[in-house]
């Protein structure tokens, strides 16, 4: 079980890592819905579950042709026979029998499938978009809160290590303080990629699906709620599992004969369920960026709110002292500083944010230009 074992692989990638510098939500775009899409085009590729992608009817005895066929040139369904009576006035839904085979009426009633054969490689290519925003957070992020955290761990490291590894952030941040607003701004750069993604990725859906996958989830919920008579199935609409495939070949006089051919596609079962998923997780995938974007813009323009947020993730250390350091740095200090707070021991965190605030008060009465508002609220980001 060759697929299994793909998908087996998958799981390391969802671990969490020793350095965490992102949101939950960050790492839901890029690490869960990668392993989802992933993982969808390795099931489709499993010909062990599902057999052929196509397996086509006909008269002829040459039904590995007719197959290949149809596969490579697409197969078509009739747009009105889904509304027609199954067995009277159709054999199938989206199937019966044309009432004429000229151009006219193929571009208006019949509806070709050619989609399908780029289906694994389009949700590849999905995984790949999701991917693209972490690949450019590393890039900008260059390790530096791995470097911040390290040797940190009391559990890993000697306590006269972790004392000394505690001075040196002290240093750090007091020295380069005020000089990491491009690192946050950088990282809810990030962020937004990962909304315009997911945004993005619906529209593009739906011009994969020739324009019905925007509307598709709601049709699908509609669907259930429908009395048993009245239900038009959306999803066998948008990937049939019986279509239609027309053969050219020569008779033995030279007379060019067209055979008809009654095909079976048994992925669409599956992709079917693949794009529901994907509608659904995308729409809750977009509405908790959205949500996280504002967000940002909050504690972007109400700088009141920073204390509070980083109190509640770690509240060993006390609000006076989160307040008095982020009164007097700038938001990407305070980023720092918070993201710092997800990757030690809490006791550790609480007696670095403590020295760290007498620390920046000494060198706030010590610094000769405090009237100039170097270290105060007023000047702050």
């Amino acid at each position: 079980m060759s697929a299994i074992r793909y998908l087996g692989g998958l799981k390391a990638y969802l671990a969490r890592g020793e350095c965490v510098n992102e949101s939950s939500v960050f790492r839901l775009h890029y690490q869960f819905t990668v392993v989802v899409l992933i993982g969808a085009s390795v099931l489709l590729t499993a010909a062990e579950f599902f057999g052929d992608p196509i397996s086509c009817i006909t008269n002829l005895p040459q039904t590995n042709v007719i197959n290949t066929y149809c596969w490579i040139h697409s197969t078509y369904t009739m747009q009105d026979y889904y509304l027609r009576e199954r067995g009277y006035q159709g054999m199938q839904p989206n199937l019966g029998t044309p009432d004429s085979y000229d151009e006219e009426e193929m571009e208006t009633k019949w509806r070709f499938h050619n989609y399908y054969q780029w289906v694994v490689f389009f949700l590849f290519f999905q995984a790949a978009l999701c991917y693209i925003p972490k690949f450019v957070w590393n890039s900008c992020e260059g390790g530096l809160m791995r470097t911040i955290g390290e040797g940190l761990n009391p559990g890993l490291h000697k306590e006269e290590e972790v004392s000394s590894r505690k001075k040196v952030i002290i240093d750090y941040i007091v020295k380069h303080i005020r000089m990491h607003n491009g690192y946050v701004f950088k990282y809810w750069f990030c962020e937004a990629l990962c909304f315009i993604n997911i945004v993005g990725q619906l529209f593009l859906v739906d011009t994969f699906l020739g324009g019905e996958f925007l509307t598709y989830g709601p049709r699908v919920v509609e669907y259930t709620q429908m009395d048993q008579a009245e239900r038009v199935d959306p999803m066998i609409f948008v990937f049939p599992r019986m279509t239609k495939c027309h053969f050219h070949k020569f008779g033995p006089s030279g007379t060019l004969e067209r055979h008809d051919a009654f095909c079976l596609l048994p992925l669409n079962i599956l992709n079917e369920k693949v794009f529901i998923t994907i509608w659904f997780w995308y729409v809750i995938l977009a509405i908790l960026l959205g949500g996280l974007l504002l967000y940002r813009i909050a504690l972007f323009t109400l700088p009141g709110l920073r204390p509070r947020a980083m109190h509640k993730h770690n509240k060993a250390v006390p609000i006076e002292t989160v307040e008095a350091i982020t009164n007097k740095t700038s938001i990407g200090d305070w980023w720092i500083l918070y993201v710092l707070s997800t990757n030690i021991d809490p006791i550790i965190y609480r007696d670095i944010m403590m020295k760290l605030s007498k620390e920046i008060d000494t060198a706030n009465s010590n610094n000769p230009y405090n009237s100039a508002g170097l270290y105060s609220s007023s000047s702050s980001v």
